[in-house]
């Protein structure tokens, strides 16, 4: 029972605790919502205040926003007032303008009513005017106007021949002058003979007695010696001479010098024949390094290949229209370099290209094929440059010419050939030129003759006069030289000259 008393009073202690506990507790909260209440009255009363200020602050600013407007508005309106003022002058001002343009337009009217007037009554004086004087001229208009026609084209024709004439002579002349400065200055400074060496093979003997050792009992000693040189010896009654024949000038040279040791030394047969001839194609081959090699040196040309070299001593015993070629071929060197050296192009290639133009012919009688192209796929085996072997191909116009150097070569080649008694040409040939030269000539529509004159350097040709004017004259002058150039192969230049001559016949009686 104490137990439960005792139980009893620790609940109602606890329970009175608690109260007291939660008086305060209740207490301190009530203070604590007044502080906070008087706190948002304080915070709502500077709010208000704030809000008063910035409402105040807002309502000026609307103010000041709305003066300007009303500024700004007020200046547009005077701007636009004032625009509207000016574009009401401007459109007084077009109206007034409209009325002048209307009034001149009636008063041009007016006038073109005159004029028209005027016009028809021009035009029909015009008509009968123009058919009064078909009358008496017997010629309609048509007629007139092709009578027109014909002397302005007439004279518009002879007025374009005139030109063309002073054209063609104003380019001839300055071209001539510089080509002949530069051929001059290369000519006077090779300064070389004007006839070359010429290779012969004809030996001379001390007496005809020795025709007949030559031939030997038999013709044993003939036959071993045509044998061994690969050539053929011809002993007819031409006293004191012995002539031999090959196509190959270097076969021909060895036979010929193999002939003159052995009518020297005096004793003909056959070991001995087969021997000298052996020993003299051995001199002959060191004699053809040495002159390739001269050429090469006096050419300027180095790093050429010894067969090369070889071809080109070669040349020393081959000869073109009476010319020597290995003289032929140092000299066109000679007259490419400087020709390059006067207009600028390159030297060495103009002069490699001189050198070797005529290469080919050191083999043309044992290959088929022009000689030009024979030596431009020779050279290319050896190693010679693209530029060189279009020089050397395309200086008789086989193949096209690539470059500035081939041109020159070809001009080097052509000074070369065609100085004074640098080449001859047999009878028949030059008979077959001239003919050849004369059928060209003919064979053009409107040519009366032609007459081919200065050992066909120049051609003369008489036209009709009825079938060419003056303007065709000069087409057929540039045909007739077109055509010689592609069906013609010779040194120099050939001119043409075109004679067109008009004559008026009367008799008195």
């Amino acid at each position: 029972m104490e137990i439960l008393l005792g139980f009893a009073g620790l609940l109602l202690g606890l329970v009175i605790g608690s109260g007291s506990l939660l008086v305060y507790q209740s207490q301190k909260a009530t203070t604590r919502i007044t502080e906070a209440e008087v706190e948002a009255k304080r915070l709502i009363a500077d709010a208000e205040a704030s809000a008063k200020q910035i409402n105040l602050e807002a309502k000026n600013e609307a103010l000041r926003m709305q003066e300007e407007t009303e500024k700004n508005l007020q200046k547009r309106r005077n701007e636009l007032e004032n625009e509207e003022e000016r574009l009401s002058k401007r459109r007084n001002e077009l109206d007034r303008r409209i009325d002048r343009l209307e009034n001149r337009e009636k008063d041009l009217n007016k006038r073109q009513g005159a004029l028209d007037k005027r016009q028809n009554e021009l035009q029909r004086m015009w008509d009968q005017r123009t058919a009064e004087l078909e009358r008496i001229a017997d010629l309609t208009r048509e007629d007139a106007r092709e009578e027109l026609l014909v002397a302005v084209e007439e004279e518009t024709r002879q007025e374009m021949v005139r030109r063309i004439r002073d054209i063609e002579a104003e380019a001839k002349l300055d071209a001539d002058r510089r080509a002949r400065d530069i051929v001059a200055l290369s000519i006077q400074r090779l300064a070389s003979e004007h006839v070359n060496e010429i290779a012969v093979s004809v030996v001379q003997l001390p007496s005809d007695d020795m025709k007949g050792r030559i031939i030997g009992r038999a013709g044993r000693n003939i036959r071993t010696f045509e044998q061994a040189a690969g050539v053929d010896v011809v002993v007819d009654d031409t006293p004191e001479t012995v002539t031999i024949s090959s196509f190959d000038p270097v076969r021909r040279e060895v036979a010929r010098r193999a002939l003159q040791k052995l009518v020297l030394d005096g004793r003909i047969h056959p070991a001995r024949i087969e021997k000298l001839i052996e020993d003299t194609r051995k001199e002959v081959d060191r004699i053809v390094v040495e002159e390739g090699e001269r050429a090469a040196y006096e050419a300027g040309i180095a790093g050429l290949h010894i067969e090369i070299i070889k071809s080109l001593g070669k040349l020393k015993f081959r000869t073109s229209y009476g010319q020597n070629q290995h003289a032929h071929a140092i000299e066109t060197a000679h007259l490419a370099g400087m020709i390059a050296s006067e207009l600028g192009a390159d030297v060495d290639i103009a002069k490699a290209g001189g050198l070797l133009h005529d290469i080919g012919k050191a083999m043309d009688h044992e290959i088929e094929g022009p000689h030009a192209i024979i030596g431009a796929e020779f050279c290319k085996r050896y190693g010679i440059g693209p530029k060189v072997q279009n020089c050397i191909a395309s200086h008789h116009h086989e193949v096209p010419q690539e470059c500035v150097e081939a041109l020159i070569v070809e001009a080097a080649d052509a000074i070369s050939g065609a100085r004074p008694g640098a080449r001859r040409e047999s009878l028949d040939a030059y008979v077959r030129r001239v003919r050849t030269l004369e059928e060209i000539a003919n064979s053009f529509e409107g040519v009366e003759q032609s007459f081919a004159l200065q050992a066909g350097r120049e051609v003369r040709i008489m036209v009709r006069p009825e079938a060419i004017d003056d303007l065709a004259a000069i087409r057929l002058a540039r045909d007739v030289s077109r055509k010689i150039e592609e069906n013609m192969q010779y040194p120099g230049q050939i001119k043409v000259t075109i004679i067109r001559e008009t004559r008026a016949v009367d008799y008195a009686k």
